[in-house]
């Protein structure tokens, strides 16, 4: 009896999707699929950019930090709802609920921050296309590459460390199948207040403020299509920003129903908005960019023509 004790109390139940057999049979292979998918794309993407001399520019840039992100993202989740699902043992140690909620958050921020320096880069080439070499040069592109990831790290770090200040005496069966912030709160017989403080704040300076970011800069450049008065030269120029805006808004939409909300609103339907920005946001940017990308998917038929000549 005091093993079992000990055992609950330095380690955390994850719940899961469900507890449903034939459900859980079901999604195993989904998610290995999934994840697969993400990242053979986002490797796929990332040595695109490499290997291909024209898209050595900062747009391509940030979408292969975008890609890094996703990779990222995807490895800190999914394959723990795989080995949850299969394991007849669901706990957690502190210390691993703890490093995967840092990275969660972490890539998670990251991910706001480099979309809205994305949306920047758009509105440089489109409304500042003169100017476009010097504003988006490459020095600028690392320091607002290597900031994002800096000050997200710091950011998780903080809620990570405070988070786990608080003590847990309800109970430690989390009822998710990740530890994640909002759920892990519902746990503390302490006043949360001040954290959830600290993460409407956090949620305010870099997921709002990237939004807002994000959406001035699309106002700017919604406006400068409109004064174009080819139709062609208007569907050109809005054709670059389409894929950006859906993973934006996919992204976004979800972030901000999961954080911008008290802990105590928490539902097992959120569940099924984490696995969207966790697991299926990532596999589906690459496909996003690539499908719509004539130099991205000029460039793998091109290595793939090569590569079946070489073989034949």
């Amino acid at each position: 009896m005091e093993n079992s004790n000990q055992t609950s109390t330095n380690r955390f139940i994850l719940l899961g999707l469900t507890n449903i057999p034939y459900l859980q049979a079901i999604y195993v292979p989904i998610f290995f699929i999934v994840y697969v998918t993400t990242l053979s794309a986002n490797s796929v993407l990332i040595v695109v950019v490499r290997i291909n001399e024209h898209l050595q520019t900062p747009m391509y840039f940030l979408l292969s930090n975008l890609s890094v992100i996703d990779i990222c993202f995807s490895s800190t989740i999914v394959p723990r709802i795989i080995i949850s699902t299969l394991s007849q043992d669901r706990s957690v140690s502190l210390l691993d609920c703890a490093l995967q909620m840092f990275f969660h958050g972490a890539v998670g921020a990251t991910e706001c921050l480099i979309l809205a320096v994305m949306a920047y880069d758009r509105y440089a080439a489109i409304c500042q296309p003169l100017h476009y070499n010097t504003v988006m040069n490459k020095t600028f592109c690392i320091c607002v590459a290597t900031g994002s990831w800096t000050s997200a790290s710091i950011s998780a770090f903080l809620h990570v460390f405070f988070t786990f200040q608080l003590p847990y005496c309800h109970s430690h069966n989390l009822n998710h199948f990740f530890c994640e912030i909002p759920p892990i709160l519902r746990l503390s017989c302490r006043d949360t207040w001040p954290n959830e403080l600290a993460m409407y704040i956090t949620a305010g300076i870099i997921v709002m403020c990237s939004f807002f970011f994000t959406l001035i800069s699309y106002i700017h450049i919604i406006s400068n299509i409109l004064k174009i008065h080819s139709t062609e030269g208007r569907k050109k120029s809005f054709s670059t920003c389409t894929s950006h805006l859906t993973v934006v808004s996919l992204f976004y939409g979800t972030i901000l129903f999961m954080y911008m909300r008290p802990h105590s609103a928490y539902s097992d339907r959120d569940k099924i908005v984490s696995v969207i920005y966790s697991a299926v946001i990532p596999m589906l940017n690459p496909i996003i960019y690539s499908m719509r990308n004539k130099d991205v998917k000029g460039t793998i038929r091109k290595h793939m023509n090569k590569h079946i000549s070489e073989k034949s």
